[in-house]
């Protein structure tokens, strides 16, 4: 903003700089109504999480394009430098390279004498390096003594996953963490190396991606061993469209989750998941992929999960997902006015305030909370919902959600009797969501062998993700230790957890 005593004489001028100063409020006033009601505006759940971050992402891009405006036009620039804005500019975490630049200033003082040093500002920006591709050349020189015939000595060629081959274990990293955490299609990872000169085709590339499946089989069949060996898991499912051999369309295939998350109750198990790809929704493809496991899984109402009610061993619990009872109510009131389902929602609502408070406690503790504070709003919700089933039609929408509630209620009061229990199956939803953004980029799979390579590495990314470890780092290692023969009867080693517990042993002890 110019000061008073710079404004122009020139009333048209006055008039401009006025009329700039209303278009650039205005439009500031339209983008900020927009993005609070992007932020705490009521949404729909059905909304793509990726759509949401976009609409917001826009909206602070175009804020900032007019704010920069303001600070470039000299009739509109504020005379007094602005606060500093209370945004969230991140953090430089310490094991980054630090490159250090000094300026120094002129030295020499106008008496004649040296400046000495009295204090200094420092300051750190982040500053990012576009990918770097180098050639590793490998040189084993050969000897041979002079003093006799003896045999020519050369050491070993060091051994890699793709024996004779181009890429470096990183490399092969790389492409797995590009296709299978950042939704990179291996064409367009493709484009990016030609851009480098690198000519790669995508058929070269995707060979690599099959033989490091391969070698990662194992450790995500120990991942999926583990995982089994729970008492308490969670279990989803998830579309995932494939090829159709011999015909120019796509089948439906499924990807199944099985997740565990023992953090809510201080359980002693890292959490995970492994994905696993069958070619269909039946509950047998559940059966099978459980077959081992015993103990209490979480699920949402599909009817296919019943089939493991019905083994001889009746070793299977289901508990049942709050979240899915209550979009059922919350359904019905976005189609009309619906005073009971509103009702519904209330109580459900009070049931996850009591939630957020236990989260942290053990599971006995969660169980005698539980008793004492979620059991009388239980009790109260079976009684309404009796009461309101018998005074609205079973047809209407609310009837139908009601309808719901009743029949999966003993699998959704589980969680009062068991401290491990979540509310809802959330856990294992939120993390089968990069399966099926990956699958909007890459469109479908080309095969079912594929789906499953699919699997087995987004298993073990994802779980790197789960416990807060970097994926990069993780599978190139991995693919090192594999190469260079690593027992598979120390395969568990190789876990996302046991391989970072090792990592940082060994720094320590360096």
């Amino acid at each position: 903003m110019i000061a008073p005593d710079e404004l122009p004489d020139d009333i048209a001028e006055l008039k401009a700089i006025i009329r700039a100063q209303q278009d650039q409020n205005a439009r500031l006033e339209v983008l900020v109504a927009a993005f609070k009601k992007a932020l705490f505006g009521s949404k729909s759940e059905k909304i793509d999480p990726g759509q949401y971050e976009l609409e917001l992402e826009d909206i602070e891009t175009a804020i900032a394009q007019v704010e920069a405006e303001i600070d470039a036009d000299p009739r509109t620039a504020p005379v007094r430098p602005p606060k500093p804005r209370q945004t969230n500019r991140g953090s430089l975490p310490k094991h980054l390279e630090r490159v250090e630049v000094v300026i120094e200033p002129e030295l020499s003082c106008a008496c004649g004498a040296e400046r000495h040093v009295i204090g200094e500002d420092v300051s750190e920006r982040l500053d990012i390096i576009p990918a770097q591709f180098r050639v590793i050349v490998t040189c084993r020189p050969k000897y041979a003594c002079r003093s006799c015939e003896g045999g020519i000595a050369q050491a070993p060629a060091p051994a890699h996953i793709i024996a004779g081959g181009m890429p470096t274990e990183a490399t092969l990293d790389h492409v797995l963490v590009s296709k299978y955490a950042d939704h990179l299609p291996l064409y367009r990872q493709a484009q990016i190396y030609s851009r480098q000169g690198i000519d790669l085709d995508r058929s070269t590339l995707a060979a690599w991606v099959g033989k490091s499946a391969f070698e990662l089989t194992p450790v995500y069949d120990a991942l999926m061993a583990d995982l089994k060996r729970s008492t308490k898991l969670f279990m989803d499912e998830t579309p995932a469209p494939v090829l159709a051999p011999g015909r120019k369309s796509t089948k439906t295939g499924y990807f199944w989750a099985l997740a565990r998350n023992d953090r809510p109750w201080n359980g002693d198990d890292p959490p995970g998941v492994a994905f696993t790809y069958a070619p269909g929704r039946s509950g047998q493809h559940a059966d099978t992929i459980l077959q081992g496991f015993s103990g209490i899984l979480q699920v949402d109402g599909y009817a296919g999960y019943n089939r493991l009610l019905k083994r001889p061993t009746q070793d299977v619990t289901l508990a049942y997902c709050w979240a899915h009872a209550r979009r059922k109510l919350h359904d019905v009131t976005q189609s009309s006015t619906a005073p009971i389902a509103q009702e519904g929602l209330a109580q459900i609502q009070a049931l996850y305030r009591i939630e957020k408070d236990l989260r942290g406690l053990s599971a006995d503790e969660r169980h005698d909370a539980r008793q004492d504070r979620s059991k009388p709003l239980i009790d109260a919700f079976e009684l309404w919902l009796t009461q309101n089933r018998a005074r609205v039609s079973a047809k209407s929408p609310t009837g139908d959600a009601l309808k719901y509630i009743a029949k999966y209620w003993d699998g959704l009061i589980r969680f009062l009797d068991d401290g491990r229990i979540e509310l809802d199956s959330n856990p294992v939803e939120r993390t089968i969501r990069p399966i099926a953004l990956n699958r909007k980029n890459a469109l479908f799979a080309g095969h079912d062998a594929g789906a499953q390579n699919w699997a087995v590495i987004a298993s073990l990314i994802e779980t790197c993700k789960l416990n807060g470890i970097e994926p990069h780092g993780y599978l190139s290692g991995v693919l090192t230790a594999i190469a260079a023969g690593h027992k598979q009867t120390d395969i568990n080693l190789l876990l996302p957890w046991n391989y970072a517990n090792h990592v940082r042993t060994a720094h320590r002890l360096r």
